[in-house]
C-alpha cells in the first residue's frame, strides 16, 4: 500500500525545494530508496514539466566498487558522473541510511581517495555550485533505532520535520538575521569546553529554508579564514566514513586547527590531514529547526537542531566564501540548550543568543514560540 505522504513530500521536493521548470533536466540519485517513493519523486518531476534521469544505488554495492578503487577507477567514475552532472539543472539526493557502518572496513586511505577523486569534482565543486540541489534521508528502521524511536513513531517524526515545516513563513523569518550577519565583523562564541573568537566581516550569510536539505532550518556563514582563535568542544556524535566521534574538542590559532581530541584522536586527525585546507573551518551556522531537538548522528537532521550551531571543518560553499578548499566539510554540531550545558553567541558585542534561545531582535523571529507549527 502506497503512504500517501510520498507525494506529499515528493511534490514538495519538486516544487518548493527545487522549483523545476518546464524542460529542465533532474538527476535523482537514491540510495537504498523504496520503489513506491522513488515513483512518487519520477511522477513529481513530470507534473513540474521536467526530465528525470535515475540513478539506483545501494551502500552495499558502493562499498564493493570501493573496496577494490584505484585513483585510475575512480577517475573514470569521476568523469561519467561528471559529465553527466554538468548536463542537469537540478539535482535530488535520497539516502536511506541502513548502516552507518557499511564502509568502516575500507583500506586506509581508500575513503580520502574517494572524497578527493570523487566527492570534490562532482559534489563539492559542481553540484553545490551549478544546480539547484536538494538532499534527504528516507526513514528507515536503522534510523529510528539511532534516534531511540519505534519505526513507526520515527516515520511519523520525520514526516513532521519534512514536508509538515512552514518552510516559508521560516523563510521570512530569516530575513532579518540574514541581514545582521552580513553587516557583522566579530563572533564569540562561549559554552562548556568552548570559548571561540572569530571574524566574518565581508563573508556574507545564506538561508537554509527548505531549498538545500530536508529537513530543514539554518542560516549560515563563514569565519575569515584565518581568524579563528581559541578552542571548541562538541557535545553530539557524528559519524564520518561510517566511525562515529565522540567528545571532540578542537583548539585553533590563525584559523588552524592545531590540536584535535576525540575518542579516535589519531583518526580523527587522519581526517584532517586529508589536505590542508581539512585544518581550516568552511561554515559557521546557525541550526533553528523548531521540530528537531535532540540528536541522532545523522548532520541532515543534527545541523538544524532549534539552539545548536555547527562549526565546519572544511571546504567552503562559493557563497559564504573564505576561499577555503577541500575534500572534507564535516558539519561538527554544538548544542547550546540548558539540557546540554547551556551556552552564548555574542555578536559585536551584541548577545544573540543565550541558552538556545534567541534574544536579539533580528533573531527573534527564529524561536521555537514563533515556528513552532
Amino acid at each position: 500500500m502506497r503512504d500517501p505522504r510520498h507525494a506529499q513530500l515528493a511534490a514538495l521536493l519538486a516544487g518548493y525545494a527545487t522549483e523545476i521548470k518546464p524542460g529542465e533536466r533532474v538527476l535523482i540519485e537514491a540510495y537504498d530508496t523504496p520503489t513506491e517513493f522513488l515513483e512518487a519523486l519520477v511522477k513529481a518531476v513530470y507534473a513540474a514539466g521536467g526530465h528525470p534521469v535515475l540513478e539506483i544505488k545501494q551502500q552495499q554495492l558502493q562499498r564493493a566498487l570501493l573496496m577494490g578503487a584505484s585513483e585510475a577507477s575512480l577517475s573514470v567514475i569521476r568523469d561519467a558522473e561528471l559529465h553527466r552532472m554538468k548536463l542537469m539543472n537540478v539535482f535530488i539526493g535520497v539516502r536511506g541510511l541502513t548502516n552507518a557502518s557499511e564502509l568502516i572496513d575500507l583500506p586506509e586511505g581508500r575513503m580520502g581517495l574517494f572524497s578527493a577523486q570523487w566527492m570534490q569534482p562532482v559534489h563539492m565543486e559542481q553540484r553545490l555550485n551549478h544546480t539547484r540541489w536538494v538532499v534527504l534521508r528516507y526513514p528507515t528502521p536503522f534510523m529510528a533505532m539511532k534516534a531511540k524511536m519505534s519505526t513507526e513513531a520515527f516515520e511519523d517524526f520525520y514526516y513532521d520535520v519534512t514536508s509538515r515545516v512552514d518552510y516559508a513563513r521560516m523563510s521570512k523569518a530569516m530575513d532579518p538575521a540574514k541581514a545582521f550577519l552580513e553587516q557583522a565583523d566579530r563572533v564569540h562564541i562561549l559554552g562548556p569546553g568552548t570559548d571561540l573568537k572569530f571574524s566574518i566581516k565581508g563573508i556574507g550569510a545564506t538561508k537554509c529554508d527548505g531549498h538545500l536539505n530536508i529537513p530543514d532550518g539554518e542560516i549560515y556563514s563563514c569565519p575569515v579564514r584565518d581568524s579563528v582563535e581559541g578552542f571548541i568542544t562538541y557535545n553530539t556524535p557524528s559519524s564520518y566514513h561510517s566511525f562515529t566521534f565522540n567528545d571532540i574538542k578542537l583548539r585553533f590559532e590563525r584559523g588552524r586547527i592545531v590540536e584535535a581530541t576525540a575518542n579516535d584522536t589519531a583518526r580523527i586527525n587522519a581526517i584532517f590531514d586529508t589536505d590542508e585546507g581539512a585544518r581550516y573551518i568552511g561554515e559557521f551556522a546557525l541550526g533553528c529547526n523548531p521540530q528537531i531537538t535532540q540528536p541522532m548522528d545523522d548532520i541532515l537532521f543534527d545541523e538544524k537542531i532549534m539552539g545548536s550551531f555547527h562549526f565546519t571543518p572544511g571546504n567552503a560553499y562559493d557563497d559564504t566564501d573564505n576561499g577555503n578548499r577541500s575534500a572534507v566539510h564535516w558539519d561538527l554540531v554544538c548544542i547550546q540548550t540548558p539540557e546540554y550545558g547551556g551556552g552564548e553567541i555574542w555578536i559585536d558585542g551584541a548577545l544573540i543568543r543565550k541558552d538556545g534561545i534567541f534574544v536579539h531582535p533580528a533573531f527573534e523571529g527564529l524561536n521555537p514560540d514563533k515556528l513552532s507549527l
